[in-house]
Formats: C-alpha cells, structure tokens, sequence
C-alpha cells in the first residue's frame, strides 16, 4: 500500500490541466473498514494536503458522527476522491474532478484493502461512477437502501450545496441517523 500512495501522490498524469499543478490527495491503509469517495479537494486542501480539511469536512464529520482523530485514523477511514488533484475554479464552483484518476487508481487501491465494510459515494461524480443506475443524486440518496451493504450514497457536504440541503429536510432528518448507525456499528 505505501509504493502504491507513493506512486500515486507523484502522479502528473492531467498536470497540463491543473491551475495549481499536480498535489495529489488520498490516504488507505490495508485494514481501512471505510473508503469514502468524494469529488476533488478544493484549495484549502489542494493548500494543506490534508482531505476534507476544510467546512464540507467539518459537515461530513458531523454527518457520520466522527471526531476528527475517527476520521483521520486510515484504519477506519480511506479517502479516495474521484479526482485526486484541485481540478480549478469554475463559474459556481469546482471544476468537475479529472476523469484520468479513478480509472488509474482507484481499483488498484481498492485491491489493497481487504477490509472494507462499506464505501461511501459523496455526490454525483462518484455515484454516477460506482452506480450503474439512471437515477439522480436525490433518486439515489433517498433510495440509498438498495445500494447498502456495499455503498451509502450521499450528497456532498459543502457549504455550495445547502440549497441542496433546504429542499430534501429528510436526508439530515431520516437519513443522517441511518449513515451515523452504519459508520458507528462498523468502528466498534
């Protein structure tokens, strides 16, 4: 797992298309129970090199009910984001993450972890990747039983998306409970 990290936090496959360069951003270990797939890290975290070191992690941590030493311990938690780098600002926010690295990476990483209880899919990026369904992000997180026990889809935590958030009440009302539920019963 470490040669495999190494190699992929040199990686500079779509460097041409990055306005900060290449600073890749993921962490596994082999026993991590937990894989969370988000977008891209944004620039506090393209800055910090830390994932969801930022408000939509504060939001994420609420959500499943983790403190920050939970989330950040590599045992309970791997982040692999559907693009590993900042991929730049676009007219209402992020650019979409790179399309090069989750087919590059992401099977490979998975492959390592023989420990995984369940994988959290973090907005339409990653479910529309992992889910092979038609459904919308709402469709899929309002119907997020039949995706269990392998995946949680969810929608993404950030600040950008509390209209998101104003309009489906019953995603931090019904289904939040159930996300804490889940994550709970698999760190204990």
């Amino acid at each position: 797992m470490e040669e495999l990290l190494h190699k992929i936090s040199q990686c500079t496959i779509c460097k041409a298309h990055l306005p900060l360069g290449p600073r890749p951003v993921a962490t596994a270990h082999p026993n991590s129970k937990i894989v969370i797939i988000g977008q891209a890290p944004g620039t506090k975290v393209h800055e910090s090199g830390i994932p969801w070191d930022d408000q939509s992690g504060k939001k994420l941590r609420e959500w499943l009910g983790v403190t920050d030493e939970q989330f950040y311990n590599t045992e309970n938690f791997a982040i692999i984001p559907m693009g590993f780098c900042y991929p730049g600002k676009g007219k209402t926010g992020d650019l979409p993450p790179r399309p090069e690295c989750a087919p590059q990476w992401h099977q490979q990483l998975l492959d390592k972890m023989l420990h995984v209880e369940l994988i959290i899919l973090i907005g339409a990026y990653a479910q529309q990747y992992y889910l092979d369904d038609k459904k919308t992000l709402t469709e899929r997180v309002d119907d997020y039983k039949i995706y269990l026990p392998k995946y949680f889809p969810i929608p993404h935590p950030s600040p950008t998306n509390r209209f998101w958030r104003s309009k489906n009440p019953w995603f931090e009302e019904l289904v939040v409970p159930e996300l804490r539920k889940k994550v709970k019963e698999i760190l204990s």
